[in-house]
């Protein structure tokens, strides 16, 4: 990715604070880039569980097929992220793209993300086209 991630106008936004712990700073003084990741999945699954209802998280999961992430700035000890995640207005099948930015306090990008998702059937674990209903609850 070249460009800094915004989501389009009008587009349902989820957010999310994070605190990073002593754990999360790596031996070069910031937040270690696999925390971001952990932080995108983190997003990526609160978003669903506010969206969605109790009978569709039982009967559907989501499972990362590809993450892209870009890092632009150290968040530092004592510095919170703000997370905020948006989706894609259009599915591939059973794959629904989604997009992240993780901020300082300042508003300067830390990381971002553009991770592709699959629809998961709970009851036999296989891909399965995403519903309109589903697209219509995120965008």
């Amino acid at each position: 990715m070249t460009r800094l991630l915004e989501p389009p106008e009008g587009r349902k936004v989820f957010r999310l604070q994070f605190d990073p712990t002593p754990a999360d700073i790596d031996e070069n003084g910031h937040v270690n880039n696999v925390v971001y990741l952990r932080w995108a999945e983190d997003l990526g699954v609160a978003h669903w569980q506010s969206l969605a209802p109790a009978d569709a998280q039982a009967a559907w999961a989501w499972v990362a097929l590809r993450h892209e992430i870009d890092y632009r700035r150290a968040l530092l000890p004592g510095e919170t992220g703000h997370g905020r995640t948006w989706v894609s207005d259009q599915t591939q099948g059973p794959r629904f793209d989604r997009f992240i930015r993780i901020d300082a306090a300042d508003g300067a990008m830390c990381a971002q993300v553009h991770t592709t998702w699959v629809l998961i059937e709970q009851a036999t674990g296989k891909p399965k086209r995403v519903p309109e209903w589903m697209l219509d609850l995120f965008a």
